[in-house]
């Protein structure tokens, strides 16, 4: 990342996994509560911000799909410039190559990064807390990209406590398919009632390799996918012939964890041409960590 007093170029808004995804309730507004360790991956969509004295905020950048209106970016930023009543506006461009709907948190980052960029960049030195309480308007996600720390998450995943996770590399599978989050929540057959369980008891399972990361809970989320998404079902039975392996998320991306940046690098190389395949390595901090307080 290049800083200066106008610019903040090559900002990395990094993916997430879910190593596990247990829902265990329903509340009356229909949002539901669960229990997750996200895991950040070093590897993601790229932003570049660009100070403006005009006070307009800009995408610069053409993201197929995407009105720039509707754009987490820019309603992250919009949102920041009303609560602060920042004179400063910027232009925004984004290198996208995380795809949506594959349960890797990709909007939901790049508004993390935007939030804690301009933080940086307008000169806000807002705390942490007030970045959080301003990211969950933006999504459920969203303030854990603003946490920085890999997380035990409850609740609707604003609850958020850090777990300390071993350096792994991941092999992250998505196919061509896009799975609509509010889909599969909305699921007759969901599982809504998975016991809760502990920081404890999932940490004690990190004593252990074997069989990570299917060795400890599941993803609630997975048994509909895969019913209702051939593509998706195939990418599991693939990568179980490889090694253990778990959608994160809603789906549809599919992840194994391997000891080594050439073990993950040799199953990629055995990958069907039509699905899309990235090796990242994790993260235990976001880049973007110290600015904010």
């Amino acid at each position: 990342m290049t800083d200066s007093t106008r610019s903040l170029r090559n900002c990395l808004a990094p993916a997430k996994l879910n190593l596990f995804l247990h829902i265990t309730g329903r509340r009356p507004n229909g949002y539901h509560d669960l229990q997750s360790v996200f895991q950040l991956l070093n590897w993601g969509d790229t932003l570049h911000f660009t100070l403006r004295d005009d006070g307009r905020v800009a995408r610069v950048t053409d993201v197929p799909g995407v009105p720039e209106e509707s754009d987490l970016v820019v309603r992250a930023a919009n949102l920041l410039k009303t609560h602060t009543g920042t004179a400063h506006g910027v232009d925004i461009e984004i290198d996208k190559i995380l795809p949506m709907g594959a349960g890797l948190g990709g909007g939901s980052s790049d508004a993390a990064t935007t939030l804690l960029a301009l933080n940086r960049l307008w000169q806000l030195d807002l705390p942490r807390a007030e970045l959080q309480s301003l990211a969950v308007k933006l999504g459920a996600d969203v303030p854990f990209f603003i946490f920085g720390k890999n997380a035990f998450a409850e609740g609707i995943g604003e609850e958020l406590a850090e777990v300390q996770l071993p350096t792994r590399w991941f092999l992250v599978v998505t196919p061509r398919v896009h799975v609509p989050t509010a889909e599969i929540f909305s699921d007759e057959l969901l599982t809504r009632d998975t016991k809760p369980v502990t920081i404890a008891d999932f940490l004690a399972q990190q004593t252990s390799d074997a069989g990570w990361p299917d060795s400890f809970g599941r993803n609630d989320m997975q048994e509909v996918v895969t019913r209702k998404y051939a593509e998706v079902a195939q990418v599991v039975k693939w990568l179980y012939d490889v090694t253990p392996a778990r959608m994160t998320g809603s789906g549809a991306s599919v992840f194994a964890a391997f000891h080594s940046k050439h073990e993950a690098k040799a199953a990629k190389a055995k990958l069907p041409a039509s699905w899309n395949g990235a090796v990242a390595e994790s993260l235990n901090e976001h880049p973007l960590f110290a600015f904010a307080s």
